[in-house]
């Protein structure tokens, strides 16, 4: 059933469309029918749904008739808005994470629906141009959550703190994934199974899956041990923040609604933080900043103190940076590929402050081979290392901005036969380095990179891997413009 508002809405949109069609202001339509100016406004906004008396006194001025203005079918200008509001669009749509009312959006739709229609049938012609779905809608509303809050969550820091207090774990020490099972089994009653989905070959590239009836949890038997102490983290989470609407899988293979989304996201945030606890880090953190050369065995290092997963480390550091030291200009990238195919995909991505280059494209271009995440990732199915680690200064040749990066790249663990590396980003300004020292070290390799290969002005470029199409036809325009303006001045 649609819910009263939207019925409200749609009978106000159709008596505004027909009383402006009709030249009719409010105070006209007040005088010729006898209700109040006040009364009509409120109809239009979806606020007040008139009696059948009122409603044949309206159709009547407006030479209408009574079940054209009762029926929910809009005229063509209008459909989209009505197919919206006959939807569960609105109510899919986390607007509370941004602090909008739902009734906001109404008015905004109520005040001018004809420009409010242009914009969403705008929205839907993008949307299908490339090709978005209502899960890549999810990821987007939730990254866009993440970044509000530069990533930062103080409510669930806080909650691990006390989760460690009250089940006595020290964490200032590296937690055991003992430790973690024995409260799994002895506190929440889980059941732990490591053979069930190695007998399923459809789920081959699962690393878990929980059974909520029973309280099994199948984990794979191909998971390492940083895997599985982050499963276990994550299911600990999902019971000491009382969540129960979420997923079941991991890695996830469905969701329904968007607290799925957002509830999975602050378990996995729960399960980094008590993984990697924010104070011992920044202090360690602090005392690496301060040095002048960049040491990549140092840096390996800290990270194998806390993890085997690079990926897990760097999504720390962008909870950490931005509140413990100020350094918000960051991006963290994941790319995936396999070498059959030669086919390189940025397959997760997280600007903090805003759209920070690298970024993903939906056009299909080719990623600039000269970033670093895409050397690391094309080099490690060649070696016999499991973590290529490697820096450099980017400077993009199109704007000027540097960004000193990171890359770590290792086999994807979730499927046979692919390679992922993690891109790790911080904007070079004098906030940075004045905060870290290493980024004016001159030892760092510096390059001139750009975004694609198809945006990129870097001349005889070795790793280009297509043409600078984009470039040659904004030169090309910008001749043509040029002669035109040239003709203009010869015969004004």
């Amino acid at each position: 059933m649609i819910e009263e508002e939207y019925i409200r809405l749609i009978f106000g949109l159709k008596m505004k469309q027909m009383r402006t069609e009709k030249n009719l202001s409010l105070f006209g339509l007040a005088k010729i029918t006898g209700l109040s100016k006040s009364y009509l406004n409120e109809i239009e906004k979806g606020k007040k749904y008139p009696k059948r008396d009122k409603i044949l006194l309206l159709a009547e001025a407006l030479e209408s008739n009574y079940d054209h203005l009762v029926s929910l079918k809009l005229d063509k200008n209008l459909a989209p808005i009505g197919e919206i509001l006959q939807s569960n669009i609105l109510k899919e749509i986390p607007l509370e994470l941004f602090g909008i009312k739902e009734s906001d959006l109404i008015d905004i739709i109520a005040e001018a629906p004809v420009k409010v229609n242009a914009f969403i049938s705008t929205l839907f012609e993008i949307a299908k141009h490339y090709n978005l779905t209502r899960e890549s809608f999810f990821l987007a509303a939730l990254r866009s959550y993440q970044e509000a809050n530069n990533n930062y969550f103080d409510e669930i820091e806080s909650q691990v703190e006390k989760f460690a207090k009250a089940y006595s774990i020290d964490l200032n020490q590296k937690l055991s994934i003992q430790e973690l099972e024995e409260i799994l089994i002895e506190e929440y009653g889980y059941t732990i199974n490591n053979e069930e989905l190695s007998q399923h070959k459809e789920l081959i590239n699962l690393r878990s899956v929980f059974v909520p009836t029973s309280k099994t949890l199948l984990v794979s038997s191909e998971t390492d041990e940083s895997q599985r102490m982050f499963i276990y983290a994550k299911e600990i989470a999902y019971n000491y923040l009382n969540i129960t609407d979420r997923l079941y899988t991991f890695s996830w293979i469905k969701f329904e609604r968007f607290d799925q989304v957002l509830n999975n996201f602050l378990a996995s945030y729960f399960a980094g933080a008590l993984l990697i606890p924010r104070k011992p880090l920044v202090k360690k953190l602090k005392t690496f900043f301060e040095k002048k050369t960049f040491d990549a065995n140092e840096f390996q290092s800290l990270i194998a103190e806390y993890t085997d997963s690079p990926e897990t480390f760097y999504q720390r550091l962008t909870n950490i940076l931005p509140k413990d030291f100020n350094l918000k200009n960051l991006f963290f990238l994941r790319f995936s590929y396999k070498p059959e195919r030669n086919d390189i995909k940025l397959t997760k991505e997280l600007h903090i402050t805003n759209l920070l280059e690298p970024h993903a494209n939906e056009s299909y271009e080719h990623y600039c081979r000269r970033w670093i995440s895409l050397k690391t990732i094309k080099e490690i199915p060649h070696i016999d290392e499991e973590h290529l680690f490697d820096t450099q200064i980017s400077s993009y040749t199109h704007s000027g901005v540097e960004y000193f990066t990171m890359s770590s790249a290792t086999k994807d663990p979730f499927r046979n036969g692919y390679y992922r590396s993690i891109g790790f980003g911080i904007m070079i300004t004098p906030n940075s380095s004045s905060k870290i020292a290493f980024l004016n070290d001159e030892n760092i390799k510096r390059r001139e990179v750009g975004v694609t290969c198809e945006s990129c002005r870097i001349a005889d470029c070795a790793e280009r891997v297509a043409p600078p199409k984009t470039v040659e036809k904004k030169v090309r325009f910008s001749q043509t413009d040029e002669v035109v303006q040239g003709i203009f001045e010869k015969y004004k």
